[in-house]
């Protein structure tokens, strides 16, 4: 019974800095990839705040895919005039952990 118990409190405690890891990874992403030049995290730069884009799309089971969509094709008109490149040399990996760390984002 110890030992279960031990295992179940490692599991919980490893996941989270998996997720704490995966975290930091797409940010440091989103900084190489010069997302920082146009987007903040709580305020409209030249595109949307990435807490905007998490709440806009908060209700859309669909979000992670149509956002990993958008950053990897470039998107126009979603948000105003101003067109966001397309990153296509993104593998989907990549991709998908951009886009579940922007829909992340609290405001």
């Amino acid at each position: 019974m110890r030992t279960l118990l031990a295992l179940s409190l490692f599991c919980v405690a490893t996941s989270g800095r998996a997720a704490n890891t995966d975290l930091a990874a797409a940010a440091e992403m989103a900084k190489a990839n010069g997302c920082y030049s146009c987007h903040a995290a709580a305020e409209k730069i030249v595109g949307p705040a990435f807490s905007s884009v998490a709440e806009k799309y908060a209700n859309d089971k669909d979000a992670a895919a149509t956002l990993a969509q958008s950053i990897q094709m470039g998107s126009k008109g979603k948000w105003g005039r101003a067109a966001m490149p397309a990153h296509p040399s993104l593998s989907a990996q990549d991709l998908k952990l951009l886009a579940g760390w922007v829909l992340s984002t609290k405001p």
